[in-house]
């Protein structure tokens, strides 16, 4: 990342920093795919259809929303603090990771695995649980 020689390490910072933005990125992307699974889920499909269906809906805007992200934190590289530059780096090559090869491969691989367990609580949850719905 062009940091000079004499620096010895990285801040001790960056890496919460880097979880916590990471973190926060990534619940994003995960929350607009998992919306979408369930909402297939209710309204009829099996696991292994809604996965299919969430994933027709929500890869484009999962992707295009990443290369942003990545376009925007690789521009860091380019400036002149060794600090914005390992965070830009660093976020890039998250972004990257996780919107390529976990929202669109893992999390729709697993989901698919677990099957009808992703719907399972226990019934005492069931019973405290309110019942919420985003439709009238």
């Amino acid at each position: 990342v062009g940091a000079p020689t004499d620096v010895g390490g990285i801040d001790s910072s960056l890496p919460i920093v880097l979880f916590a933005v990471i973190f926060g990125l990534s619940m994003d992307y995960e929350i607009f795919l998992l919306s979408r699974v369930q909402e297939a889920h209710l309204a009829g499909m099996d696991t292994p259809q809604a996965v299919r269906y969430a994933l027709e809906r929500t890869a484009g805007v999962i992707t295009s929303a990443a290369l942003i992200m990545i376009i925007a934190f690789s521009a860091f590289v380019f400036g002149q603090v060794v600090a914005n530059k390992t965070i830009g780096l660093g976020l890039a090559f998250a972004v990257l990771l996780d919107a390529t090869l976990v929202r669109l491969v893992l999390v729709p691989a697993v989901l698919v695995l677990a099957g009808r367990w992703n719907w399972w609580l226990p019934e005492p949850l069931r019973r405290v649980m309110p019942k919420v719905s985003l439709e009238p």
